[in-house]
């Protein structure tokens, strides 16, 4: 299989499994993702723009079609987080060998920090009244951050680990 191909492969397969996680946690848990602390269980596959440029437009359009789910009552979501998630993969795929005693925590923290501002702006500027403000905006942002950090540092990291200790990267042809 030649690169272009596998590459379109990967980031199409990848957008399909953010989906398919994002639609079946919003089915089995409702709301869980899309409260002030979300913790979606598909911003696990942000570890793969560790391994593959393939997850950068992979996570991007994944995101893209689970926020689909809401654009009724959060229709900026799509832009605003499609645009986080494309700017934090684009930045775990330029951090991937920054590591903290081998572990890519810096690259790790890349969704948390982009979700956090960008999201964060989102939530301040088009659904709290009364205008913008800065310590409300900090408020929204650390809530989002706090639910990336969870899923994506907290649980990603090891999973990495795994990952790479198990060779499962290269099994899966992500390298």
């Amino acid at each position: 299989m030649n690169k272009k191909t596998l590459s379109l492969v990967q980031g199409a397969l990848i957008a399909a499994m953010y989906a398919a996680l994002f639609y079946a946690q919003n089915f089995i848990f409702p709301g869980t993702t899309s409260f002030a602390v979300q913790f979606r269980v598909a911003e696990l596959l942000c570890i793969l723009a560790l391994w593959t440029p393939s997850a950068i437009w992979g996570l991007t359009l994944g995101v893209v079609l689970s926020n689909l789910a809401n654009i009724a009552q959060l229709p900026m979501d799509t832009v605003f987080g499609s645009v986080a998630t494309l700017l934090a993969a684009i930045c775990i795929w330029k951090l991937r060998n920054v590591r903290i005693k081998n572990l890519p925590i810096l690259s790790l923290l890349m969704p948390a920090i982009f979700n956090g501002i960008l999201i964060g702006l989102e939530i301040e500027i088009f659904f709290v009244e009364g205008g913008f403000h800065f310590t409300d905006f900090l408020l929204q942002g650390a809530l989002v951050a706090a639910g990336e950090i969870g899923v994506v540092l907290v649980c990603g990291t090891p999973l990495a680990v795994l990952f790479e200790k198990k060779h499962i990267v290269e099994k899966l042809k992500l390298v």
